[in-house]
């Protein structure tokens, strides 16, 4: 019984003097010289641990045991909104970071590569570049983006199948992950509800579209995860279903919900915070399609210091509660990102 762990999602940021100089001129992106702050134009947030750093990252999965993560890519460079000539720069630099990374430390690392929607035939290079050139396996996928007529759409658009067919082509792992989401909804920012409420709101839309589009059978050679465990995705299965069945008229042409859940190639990571959240999540979905996710070291992941948190913290309760089993929690923390991966080992 493997007890190797393998977080399926964590984050890395780049070294002050890593970042370009068009990052911080263009107000971009840009981390302070003392690591205190990142930026992006007038926003600003707070670097909460050391491990956010390549260094400091390798001794905090030393001092938790964990054996390998996966680096997604940075959020803030989903470059939504962005000109065509800044997008394709700063993600050719995301990505070529996180290349980086993974080759430093192949026994380390597995990372992520990003590429924006809106932009379709540069997309469609990236991909080829990042698979070809860097040997990259892992596409990072926004929730939503801005198409060209300035509205906000799901990835699981029509219009973004050039990107899924030719995923599909190289049987990539995909990872779909929220943001910008106090772009798309007018409201206060306030109380961090953009984060805590809807990014869960974002994934869960995004699974509705995947599904209704029946991505997971038109794609078969893709194996795509939605992060935070798209909790309320879970959460919501019902009503959609209670929607599709009472109102056949608004969906016609769409696949029934149903054909999707429990689907092989659809995966949902740890990080939903209470155990019994995770227990709804395996009784969707079967443990088999749960993969360990910390989203560290953002304060919302499970990371030690932020109450009663610690990296683990709802796998091992769902242990300790008869949730799940400890041969349930191996897979979790390792063949299941594995088989997600597309990798016999890492």
């Amino acid at each position: 019984m493997s007890s190797i762990k393998i977080n399926g999602h964590g984050h890395i940021l780049p070294e002050p003097k890593e970042i370009p100089s068009f990052m911080k001129e263009k107000k971009l992106f840009w981390i302070d010289d003392d690591k205190k702050f990142m930026r992006q134009g007038d926003w600003a947030r707070p670097i909460t641990d050391d491990s956010f750093f390549f260094n400091e990252k390798i001794e905090w999965m030393a001092k938790h045991n964990i054996n390998h993560g996966v680096m997604l890519n940075l959020s803030q460079i989903y470059c939504n909104g962005w000109e065509r000539s800044d997008a394709f720069d700063a993600i050719r630099w995301q990505n070529d970071f996180n290349a980086s990374v993974e080759e430093r430390r192949p026994d380390k690392f597995t990372c992520g590569f990003v590429v924006q929607p809106l932009f379709l035939e540069d997309a469609l290079k990236e991909i080829d570049r990042c698979v070809n050139v860097l040997k990259m396996k892992l596409l990072c996928l926004p929730s939503h983006f801005l198409n060209k007529d300035e509205e906000w759409v799901s990835v699981a658009d029509d219009s973004v199948l050039p990107i899924f067919e030719l995923a599909n082509e190289y049987g990539l792992a995909i990872e779909i992950h929220p943001y910008d989401g106090q772009k798309m909804v007018k409201l206060k920012d306030e109380y961090w509800r953009f984060h805590l409420v809807w990014m869960m709101a974002q994934t869960a839309d995004t699974l509705h579209f995947y599904t209704l589009k029946d991505f997971v059978h038109k794609f078969p050679n893709i194996r795509t995860c939605f992060a935070h465990g798209c909790m309320l995705g879970q959460a919501n299965y019902g009503r959609r279903l209670q929607g599709f069945d009472g109102r056949p008229d608004l969906f016609e042409e769409a696949q029934d919900p149903r054909s999707s859940l429990g689907h092989k190639n659809l995966f949902f990571d740890t990080l939903v915070h209470d155990s019994y959240t995770l227990q709804l999540l395996k009784h969707r979905v079967g443990s088999a399609q749960i993969l360990a996710g910390l989203d560290d070291p953002y304060p919302l992941g499970e990371m030690e210091g932020v109450g009663s948190s610690f990296p683990g913290r709802v796998i091992d309760y769902a242990v300790e509660i008869d949730i799940i089993t400890q041969k349930e929690s191996n897979d979790i923390w390792h063949s299941n990102v594995l088989r997600w991966l597309g990798k016999e080992k890492l």
